[in-house]
């Protein structure tokens, strides 16, 4: 989705994250990650593996001087890093209205930290091999803005504005899950393809899907999101594909090992974020309850 030229984002939408040492959700794809592929990249085990020297590039304090280039939609439809201050906008607005009547829980708004190299949060050390992640003792999600490169460049994906979108969003939903108690899944039940981690990724996707099909055309707020196109679904769709546990490991180790999925198939992942999008409706992402998780209830 594109944003309206005349749409106003607020660069101090990032920063703000802080707390105590945790666990991280949903890491990403990165340069070193190919070697750390089932562990990091798909593991539920947290960052703290990655925790050593580096420096933090980035901060609270800093969003507003570093991102004062992001001012309209205009820049957002430009610039990937103002895109995601511009869709963190959408995603609260969606969510302060939705997840009150959808599930009786008030929206928390959570941090959002952009950064280039590496990066110091409540998880351990943010940085290109982790991709993005949300990290539930400072309920802040972390993004290497050049993640974006890497997903196409290395994995293959279309790229476009949704797809970027696509992944913040999913990032997101394990903050609503946080919310509503489902995160926890993730590491009572770490790896299969049954598992409660695969689960838990797989609702992520789907509230992904919910907003999406909310914020497309939506203009009641102080960031507007154009209709969805055909064409910008099918990029979103593209890139929960090239994610997916099968993907990943047949491009980087050459097999494919079900025992150790933490996120999904290409196809899952695929299957219920387009559950969100086509129903717009939370009880439809009840990854917990189905039997057959290639069979989403919405299908």
């Amino acid at each position: 989705m594109t944003f309206s030229n005349d749409s106003q984002l607020d660069p101090g939408r990032v920063g703000g994250g802080g707390g105590g040492r945790g666990v991280a959700v949903g890491g990403g794809i990165g340069g070193t990650l190919l070697l750390l592929v089932v562990g990091l990249f798909f593991g539920q085990d947290g960052i703290d593996a990655l925790t050593g020297d580096g420096q933090d590039t980035g901060g609270a304090a800093s969003g507003q001087e570093q991102f004062a280039h992001c001012e309209t939609g205009a820049d957002a439809n430009r610039y990937s890093d103002c895109r995601m201050i511009a869709t963190a906008q959408s995603l609260d607005q969606f969510w302060e209205a939705y997840l009150p009547q959808a599930a009786g829980e008030r929206y928390v708004l959570p941090g959002l930290e952009l950064y280039r190299g590496r990066d110091s949060t409540a998880c351990g050390t943010a940085s290109a091999a982790v991709g993005p992640f949300y990290c539930p003792a400072d309920r802040t999600v972390w993004l290497d803005v050049e993640f974006f490169d890497e997903l196409q460049s290395q994995f293959g994906a279309e790229g476009g504005p949704l797809a970027e979108e696509y992944v913040l969003a999913h990032e997101f939903g394990h903050h609503i899950q946080h919310q509503i108690g489902t995160l926890g899944y993730a590491q009572q039940d770490p790896q299969g393809p049954e598992s409660g981690a695969v689960r838990v990724e797989l609702q992520a996707d789907c509230f992904a899907g919910l907003w999406a099909r909310g914020a497309s055309g939506d203009t009641s707020g102080t960031v507007d999101l154009e209709e969805i196109t055909p064409e910008q679904l099918e990029q979103a769709l593209d890139a929960a594909e090239v994610i997916g546990d099968d993907r990943i490991q047949a491009t980087t180790q050459g097999r494919v090992n079900p025992e150790a999925f933490t996120h999904g198939t290409s196809r899952q992942r695929q299957l219920w974020f387009y559950a969100g999008y086509r129903t717009g409706d939370l009880d439809q992402c009840d990854t917990f309850s189905v039997r057959d998780l290639d069979d989403p209830p919405a299908f």
